[in-house]
């Protein structure tokens, strides 16, 4: 029986880690400063997503939207992560430039803050490509 993939909890603390049961326990395994980031992250794709469902797949938070994923977010060592994020307008393309780190995901480093507002209009977007 294959074993899951570690996640990125265990990316970041460099220890095997079991697969959360869901995005609270995912969450509480962060150190405090990367916590409060993931709260917020949270807390503004679900305002973004209306009726979304919160699961944990790939080992990663995801909010599901009519049954299929809208976004995951995730903490990794060096930064916070959306996927897939698709291409979008070439306004909100221009704005998320700085943080693509491959064709459907963006990166933002812990050393810069967190542009949450960002966030929020690339979910609500997504879910307006889901409509």
């Amino acid at each position: 029986m294959a074993l899951p993939a570690p996640g990125p909890r265990a990316i970041l603390t460099g220890m095997a880690a079991p697969v959360p049961a869901d995005i609270d326990e995912y969450i509480a395994a962060f150190p405090d400063d990367v916590r409060q980031m993931l709260r917020e992250v949270r807390a503004v794709v679900n305002a973004a997503v209306p009726g979304g469902e919160e699961k944990i797949r790939y080992g990663m938070p995801a909010v599901m939207l009519g049954g299929r994923y809208a976004i995951h977010f995730a903490a990794w060592k060096k930064h916070l992560g959306l996927y897939p994020v698709p291409v979008l307008d070439d306004e909100l393309e221009a704005e998320l430039a700085p943080y693509r780190a491959a064709k459907d995901s963006v990166n933002f480093s812990y050393t810069k803050p967190i542009p949450y507002d960002l966030i929020a209009r690339v979910s609500a977007a997504i879910v307006a490509l889901r409509a």
